[in-house]
């Protein structure tokens, strides 16, 4: 074990606080005053549109700008321009994240980041979480134009570290995009349980380990020499 690497949104930053909070923002800003339980209902609402980032950014403003009752008429660029202003103001770091990477580092560990999204959104979460210093390489998407789970991305991260596939761990919230891509690359995969249920229809990927909390990860490493590669858990 020499390394690894982690995703960011909803691994290292809590994006189901981030965004909620914004939501609330949100609503109670820029709508038609209303009661609480309508403006719970919308937040609601605006969370399962959302569906957790994956989807494209433009086509998700779209709907709000038709679907919310607005105060004020709101154009396109008035609700991206709301976005870039408040939105990293809510971002929290996942519970134990900082703990964790003080453990590997610790263990002497090279940590990586690989995410997928707009290269000044992404970098600047890194920056306002404080993060960056922890990291000996951070692949974003939108630096090096290809997405997880395309397993170019992944070997990207390896090269960087200068590791092996076999001497690395990624954790990570996305079946697909963290756990199954990574298994590709022949990453071994700790899968965070947050939102996302595994797709049982994904064949050569399941996670090598399941958590519930980043603080589970230090107790696992110890355990990662054990087993051959390859091995993984329903």
């Amino acid at each position: 074990m020499k390394a690894v690497l982690f995703d960011l949104d909803n691994t290292l930053m809590d994006r189901d606080h981030t965004f909620r909070s914004f939501a609330c923002q949100l609503v109670r800003e820029c709508l038609v005053p209303m009661e609480e339980t309508r403006r719970e209902a919308l937040v609601a609402e605006m969370i399962e549109r959302d569906r957790d980032g994956y989807r494209p950014k433009e086509g998700f403003f779209q709907e709000l700008l038709v679907w919310l009752p607005w105060e004020q008429e709101t154009t396109m660029e008035e609700l991206k321009a709301y976005y870039d202003r408040n939105y990293m103001a809510h971002a929290k770091a996942m519970e134990y994240a900082e703990d964790t990477l003080k453990a590997c580092r610790g263990k002497g560990l090279r940590l990586g980041i690989i995410t997928n999204g707009y290269s000044h959104v992404q970098h600047a979460k890194i920056d306002l979480l404080n993060l960056r210093g922890y990291f000996d390489a951070i692949v974003v998407s939108g630096d090096v134009e290809i997405r997880k789970p395309d397993s170019r991305i992944y070997q990207l991260a390896l090269d960087r570290l200068d590791v092996a596939p076999e001497e690395t761990v990624i954790v990570g919230d996305h079946p697909v995009n963290d756990i199954w891509g990574a298994a590709q690359a022949r990453i071994r995969g700790i899968w965070l349980r947050r939102k996302h249920t595994w797709d049982e229809t994904l064949k050569g990927g399941k996670p090598w380990r399941m958590i519930q909390e980043l603080n589970e990860i230090p107790a696992l490493l110890e355990q990662y020499e054990l087993e051959p590669c390859g091995t993984g858990r329903d």
